[in-house]
């Protein structure tokens, strides 16, 4: 570091990542370093030439070796050498595996760790692996809440000291505003609604059978149903035969992944957000839905209770009476959805990019410091 400035490098296929979290993740983070943190200076290594990228980062080429393992084992290595890099950040679980220090690695969650059973991929094996080695060979580690931090420790023996809690942020377009029901192909209000990919930890099954004996329970919500919005990972056609075997199909709508700007409207429009995921690094749909002013049903589960607090009702995840409960209460009860808007907005505000880019920036200074004291 010289004169205060910070260099800080990131693997550029972030910003162009198949994977919408991660892209968002380092495009939210990097604008806001570039918004508030003149002294910092990025370089993003081996970007493709189409990647969209805050103004201002530096783009430095990489020669790209096959697959992952050879990218982290040789790309980055490699064109980090003459960069004068004060840190590098790896924003998505997998590091340089050697000549590249400080690293500080982002893990948002290790679901596929702790919880192999819901991952079952045709590598897992050696995909766990190299999120281990990954994980080890870092200097710090940055991960998204309190929750993870533990599962962090107990997954790879990493002491809490070296893992940095930075809370993530909704978007600025997440905001209350006027819904156009025209947006949702035809679905009108009221529904509930869930946003995340449709994966076994989701538990969205939960969810929509609450929302089915609600329904059939209770005449103020005979008209509710359940929208999702997010990619399929395995449970779209059983939640769809779900439905089908209660014959009540109209209390389920799949959307698929949609546009940011639906998304906003969807959440505009909504009764209430049923969240009853098993497993969650952070649960960044939850702090969406607040930040519009939509009430929030969670589980009583992993990193969830942390990011809603009391400004949400939570719940046993696999609960159906519970959950059933709640979501009558919520949607036939206008104060009280009143009051749950009014608590999401004041808890929303609490998160923010700025936050995270100052908090990370601190991160980085301080993996940079410990590399200079330790002479590594």
């Amino acid at each position: 570091m010289s004169a205060g400035v910070l260099r800080v490098g990131v693997d550029g296929r972030a910003f162009s990542s198949p994977a919408g979290g991660v892209r968002r993740y380092v495009s939210e983070l990097y604008a806001a370093i570039a918004e508030h943190h003149p002294d910092v200076e990025v370089v993003a290594i081996g970007a493709p030439p189409d990647a969209d990228m805050p103004a201002g980062i530096q783009r430095r080429s990489a020669v790209s070796f096959p697959t992952n393992l050879g990218w982290m084992a040789a790309s980055i290595p490699l064109a980090a050498r003459g960069a004068a890099l004060d840190v590098y950040h790896a924003p998505a679980y997998t590091a340089p595996l050697w000549g590249v220090h400080p690293q500080v690695l982002t893990i948002h969650d290790v679901s596929y760790e702790r919880r192999p059973e819901w991952n079952a991929y045709r590598n897992d094996p050696v995909r766990r692996l190299f999120y281990r080695v990954s994980a080890r060979v870092a200097d710090r580690i940055l991960t998204d809440s309190v929750f993870s931090r533990t599962e962090i420790t107990a997954a790879y023996g990493i002491p809490e000291h070296r893992i940095d809690v930075v809370p993530l942020a909704a978007g600025r377009a997440f905001t209350p505003g006027a819904f156009d029901p025209a947006g949702i192909t035809g679905r009108r209000a009221p529904y509930a609604l869930h946003v995340g990919d449709l994966h076994i930890r989701r538990n969205v099954c939960t969810g929509l059978a609450a929302i089915l004996a609600a329904r059939r329970s209770h005449p103020g919500t005979a008209g509710l149903s359940l929208v999702c919005a997010g990619v399929d990972r395995g449970t779209r056609d059983a939640l769809l035969a779900q439905a089908r075997d209660a014959e009540d199909t109209d209390a389920l709508a799949i959307l698929g992944a949609v546009p940011e700007a639906v998304l906003v409207n969807l959440y505009r429009g909504a009764a209430l957000l049923v969240y009853p995921s098993r497993y969650e690094g952070f649960g960044l749909p939850i702090l969406e839905a607040m930040q519009c002013g939509i009430p929030v049903l969670g589980s009583r589960a992993a990193s969830i209770p942390e990011i809603v607090a009391d400004a949400g009702i939570l719940l046993d995840e696999l609960d159906v009476e519970q959950w059933t409960a709640a979501i009558t209460a919520v949607v036939t009860d206008s104060r009280m959805r009143a009051d749950l808007s009014k608590k999401s907005i004041a808890r929303a505000a609490q998160y923010s990019w700025a936050r995270t880019a100052r908090e990370t920036v601190a991160a980085f200074r301080a993996a940079a410091a410990d590399t200079q004291r330790s002479g590594r």
